[in-house]
């Protein structure tokens, strides 16, 4: 009886001591717990990705620069693809810098994502250079600050023509190519923005949920291919240009004051977690500091207490914006609070949460 219950106290011991030491990795964590699980144990992009052909869109800025740079160290093959194509010869030169690639080991490929006639030669052109292509990142598109009410449609014709219709128009033509082969990768660069709701952000948010629901039911349509892995990376706040380039409640204006941007995260780190779900097939990776992870944390298990979260953050926000703030600005929640709500969601998913998501 007494070792019974010595064993007991110990197997609940252990289990204690495991949930708090994961608790600890949650607070402490710039992305979920399996892409930061498989950053650890899985396989490396170092591996998986030498040699591969990669075509990056939106890579003369942002994420998709600091993506070329990375896999041109680990020896990937590159296409290269926006719309300056000059800022693409000065990504194309670092690459070159910085790896031991040659020059005809990336393409630099002007390329518009509104204009869809385009896209079928545009990928024809890639095959042509390389033969095949193993991994399509679609990360091309702008973000937006404006308010609904203030904002002309047409902007959010424009939002998703780009953002959603852009990127799922070259997928299919790449998608053509890598069924032929049975395999291949599609991953795509949302945010976390496709997962929750925030202000001044409707269009973007749209966007965005539109390409999480197109790439979960795509990837049910590809099950007879099972090595064509759909993944998809939702970023929060990068430190990037992305603020000098959003639209705004009219097509003709811009941004003048995009912020400080020091209390974001690194571009390196944003596309390290990026490969490294790449290599591992992560179907789904969030990539963001505290607080806006534990938001999608929230978001996922306890809606309810999401929505009252970000009505508190998004007033905060949209006075800002009034004010002349563009820029996302660090939110005065501590971890340790989002942590308690997180910890007690469980507990109220009968009550207030019936319908809630299953975990990530």
């Amino acid at each position: 009886m007494a070792w019974g219950c010595a064993l007991c106290l110990a197997l609940a011991g252990g289990a204690l001591l495991a949930l708090l030491v994961q608790l600890l990795r949650w607070l402490r964590a710039d992305g979920d717990l399996t892409l930061l699980w498989a950053e650890r144990w899985g396989k490396k992009p170092e591996h998986e990705l030498r040699g591969k052909v990669v075509w990056v869109t939106g890579a003369s800025s942002g994420i998709g620069e600091e993506l070329a740079y990375q896999l041109a160290k680990l020896g990937a093959l590159l296409a290269i693809s926006a719309r300056r194509e000059d800022e693409l010869q000065r990504v194309k030169k670092k690459c070159l810098q910085i790896s031991s690639l040659s020059e005809s080991d990336i393409l630099v490929l002007r390329l518009d994502l509104t204009d869809r006639s385009s896209h079928e030669a545009a990928t024809n052109s890639v095959l042509k250079h390389f033969g095949k292509i193993d991994v399509l990142v679609n990360n091309g598109g702008r973000s937006q600050r404006s308010l609904f009410v203030d904002t002309n449609l047409d902007v959010y014709n424009a939002i998703i023509e780009l953002n959603y219709l852009g990127t799922i128009s070259l997928t299919k033509y790449v998608l053509n190519h890598m069924i032929q082969r049975k395999k291949g990768k599609i991953v795509t660069v949302s945010s976390v923005m496709g997962i929750m709701g925030a202000p001044l952000a409707t269009g973007y948010c749209a966007s965005k949920h539109a390409l999480q629901g197109f790439f979960n039911s795509l990837r049910t349509e590809l099950t007879d291919y099972p090595e064509i892995s759909i993944i998809q990376i939702c970023p929060g706040p990068v430190q990037s240009q992305i603020i000098q380039n959003v639209f705004t409640e009219n097509l003709a204006k811009s941004i003048e004051n995009s912020g400080d941007q020091s209390h974001k995260m690194p571009t390196d780190r944003c596309a390290r977690l990026t490969l490294v779900s790449v290599a591992n097939d992560v179907k789904e990776a969030w990539i963001s500091d505290h607080p806006y992870l534990a938001v999608c944390y929230l978001w996922q298990y306890a809606p309810t207490w999401a929505w009252w979260l970000m009505n508190r953050m998004g007033k905060k926000r949209i006075q800002n914006f009034k004010s002349g703030i563009v820029s996302v600005q660090r939110v005065p929640l501590s971890p340790c609070l989002l942590l308690a709500l997180c910890c007690c969601s469980p507990l109220l998913w009968e009550c207030w949460d019936c319908t809630a998501p299953q975990p990530h």
